[in-house]
């Protein structure tokens, strides 16, 4: 039963049944995910599929390490998707009926039937009101006079996980338990992934060379709270939220959902690609990826794609799949994989190829990427995108339900599944350039439209968010055009595109335009949202050699490249420094080598570093470099405080923490040029770094927040708003009437 046909041909629905909500709702059928309690006798059957598959690796996209990857067997995870999509099919008449009875009463004391909330990762105001004026963002201009235009308040500290978290639960990261990408083990010090925890079974069968797992993988939220879309789905309201942040991994509710940031790849990590060269070469390993070295035979050049280490082995072999690439001219070859032949062409990406690694007899762990032929004289050249879940077929639940994905992959076919999808460190380590790298960032940003203009499409009633990424990535990479005086602002390759921030911002408002014609009807409230702004990056501070210089920190020997804080004597350190957002204090009892006693000491200790870091003078440029540090005691409030780091860096614009101090490293200068093509960034004083805000309804309030919208959306749905949330519903004059021709 072909799966697209099924989903697209639901019949007698009502303005709110949809042919998305038909199969998909969730309230009456087990949740499809690997966290799913399994049958004590039909646990053997279901794990012989299973393939649990744990790593280690770095995720370098924002500096640090990867989830780690569990696989439940893509046949069995396709299986019962299907399977639930079938029984849901066969019994929604019946729950029509009711939830058209219930539905009466659910918009009684609503006052929109539909919001849209689109979400354009770190949008900035200033260029935003910059090109408004230069007449190159019409829609905005447009959505600004039918409603209104607003700066919004962002979170401490400006990152994207912590201020989507803020977004979906309404709450200060003291109660969702989000304060960077990463935080710190205080068994070991080392950095671990905040949002998410991916492990195997703590027991194994072994059968031959075969390891069988007895018990489920681990894959845990770390996030806590609960969306606000998740209280509408508890009033029978349907929400389709497509990649909006720290949804991974997926939680039941009543709609529709593909995870984002911190889905990993087939490795375990937040993002490695592969460089394959017949180019010999002694340097360091690339940050972010590897190169594997191949040798040319004739035309002919073999090698494989690199999976995550097997372990349904004893041996744990990494699992491999063989490709062979011929040339077949200049700039041109033809690359065999998996039994199909893809041709390349030299600076030109493949489609999305499906492959996949064979784990046991009978499982297989089935995977997307891209191939880019970089060159084929005189060296042989080819980049591979990190290796991704299959849409279509993924080893791990991606989308809630999990026959979400597959449907989208057969609807648009493959589309990037990574978090962090866009190679932000290939073009670092100018293993790509320019043009490859903007590449990914505007097809990502496609695939996305084209999932929000089916939601928009079939969800007449309810909640559509969609978050675009490129905003964000783009910003990061392309911002040392825009700005004359940062280090990298003459760039590097043979292609610069210095008009990409301004192209962004006009393809963007285009976006805004087709979207805004999609919701002219009064009763839809649409918003055009930014987590947080853009500013410079020009200098980085080690904040670790500025512990040490003022006496915090003590050496065990001199510092070598080491990463993660491999050389520090914890028996004479009070604070260090590892991830982007702050530092952390050696408390006893709380760190396992801690020296700082917690009370009075440990107090007076933050009380002293904020006072000697707010307000840090940069001396070699007579600059400000650290606006104000907070004490997280007096920042957050909530169950999950005592997890931030003790003080938040506020930096002030052109300056962050420096990309060695973020992975534990230790430098010789407290500052230093930034001189990668990242020269963009938002890990600052909040302050400096507003979002923005566009509404299609006026709103009356003069400061909104970021954690105000959620509550904001409740309550014009008519749904009361928990008392632990922090944001509060905004003003919203729903009754105001659109001008006509208002939208674009």
């Amino acid at each position: 039963m072909p799966i697209q046909s099924e989903l697209a041909n639901p019949t007698d629905r009502n303005e709110e049944m949809t042919a998305l909500e038909a199969p998909f709702t969730n309230e009456e059928r087990p949740m499809l995910t690997i966290r799913r309690p399994l049958n004590h006798r039909g646990r053997i059957a279901i794990l012989v599929a299973v393939v649990i598959l744990t790593a280690n690796l770095p995720a370098y996209g924002y500096i640090g390490p990867g989830a780690g990857f569990a696989v439940l067997g893509s046949f069995m995870v396709f299986f019962v998707a299907i399977l639930s999509a079938i029984l849901t099919l066969f019994t929604w008449p019946i729950r029509w009926l009711f939830r058209s009875i219930r539905g009466r009463k659910t918009y009684r004391n609503a006052k929109i039937k539909r919001a849209v909330i689109v979400g354009l990762d770190g949008m900035e105001p200033t260029l935003v009101e910059k090109y408004i004026a230069e007449g190159k963002m019409p829609n905005l201009k447009k959505l600004r006079e039918q409603g209104c235009y607003k700066k919004l308040g962002t979170t401490l500290p400006p990152l994207s996980p912590v201020a989507w978290s803020s977004f979906l639960t309404g709450c200060n990261p003291g109660k969702h338990n989000i304060f960077d990408f990463l935080t710190v083990d205080r068994r070991n010090y080392l950095p671990t992934l905040s949002s998410v925890h991916i492990g195997g079974s703590s027991k194994t069968l072994k059968l031959g060379k075969y390891l069988i797992p007895i018990g489920k993988p681990a894959v845990r939220l770390l996030r806590k709270g609960k969306p606000f879309w998740n209280y509408l789905g508890e009033h029978n309201i349907f929400s389709d939220i497509i990649r909006v942040p720290i949804t991974f991994p997926p939680e039941k509710f009543r709609g529709v959902l593909l995870s984002a940031m911190c889905v990993p790849d087939l490795r375990g990590s937040q993002g490695t690609f592969s460089f394959y060269s017949t180019r010999k070469t002694d340097e360091l390993p690339y940050t972010g990826g590897e190169q594997i070295h191949v040798t040319r035979n004739g035309t002919r050049v073999k090698s494989h794609l690199i999976g995550p280490e097997n372990s349904l082995r004893a041996d744990g072999k990494v699992m491999q799949a063989p490709f062979e690439v011929t040339i077949t001219g200049k700039g041109a070859a033809t690359l065999s994989l998996c039994g199909e032949k893809i041709e390349l062409t030299k600076d030109e990406y493949t489609p999305w190829i499906r492959f996949h690694f064979k784990a046991a007899p009978g499982i297989k762990v089935h995977g997307i990427c891209q191939f880019l032929l970089k060159s084929t004289e005189p060296e042989f050249e080819l980049y591979v995108t990190p290796l991704q879940i299959d849409p279509e077929k993924p080893a791990m639940p991606i989308s809630h339900p999990t026959v979400y994905s597959t449907y989208l992959a057969k609807s648009q076919g493959s589309f990037a599944t990574l978090g962090l999808a866009e190679d932000t460190w290939a073009l670092n380590e100018q293993i790509l350039e320019d043009p490859s790298f903007l590449h990914q960032c505007t097809e990502a940003d496609s695939e996305r439209e084209v999932m929000l203009d089916d939601a928009l499409s079939k969800l007449k009633r309810g909640l559509v968010c969609c978050v675009f990424d490129g905003t964000d990535r783009i910003q990061h990479m392309f911002w040392r055009y825009i700005d004359k005086d940062h280090p990298g602002h003459d760039g590097f390759g043979e292609v610069r595109l210095k008009n990409a921030i301004p192209d962004l911002y006009e393809r963007m408002d285009k976006l805004v335009g087709k979207t805004m014609t999609r919701c002219e009807q009064d009763d839809t409230l649409l918003m055009v949202i930014s987590d947080h702004g853009f500013k410079t990056f020009r200098y980085g501070i080690d904040l670790n050699r500025w512990l040490i210089d003022n006496g915090y920190m003590v050496l065990k020997k001199p510092a070598d490249g080491e990463r993660y804080l491999a050389t520090v004597d914890w028996s004479k350190t009070k604070a260090y420094t590892l991830g982007l957002a702050g530092i952390y204090l050696n408390v006893a009892g709380r760190e396992s080598q801690g020296i700082v006693e917690e009370g009075k000491d440990a107090d007076a200790l933050r009380l002293e570093l904020c006072e000697k870091l707010s307000g840090l003078i940069d001396p070699r440029r007579n600059e400000t470099a650290i606006n104000r540090a907070y004490s997280a005691r007096h920042s957050y409030k909530g169950p999950y405080a005592e997890h931030a780091p003790d003080i938040i860096v506020g930096y002030n614009e052109g300056y962050r923490v420096s990309w060695e101090a973020a992975v534990g490293d230790v430098t010789d200068d407290i500052f230093c040029d930034n001189t990668k093509a990242w020269s963009g960034d938002h890990c600052i004083d909040p302050k400096i770094v507003p979002g923005v805000l566009f509404c299609n309804k006026p709103i009356d309030d003069d400061n909104p927040r970021l954690l105000d919208l959620g509550p904001t959306v409740m309550k014009l749905f008519g749904i009361n708003v928990p008392k632990h949330m922090d944001g509060k519903p905004l003003n919203v004059n729903v009754n105001g009437a659109p001008p006509k021709g208002a939208a674009a």
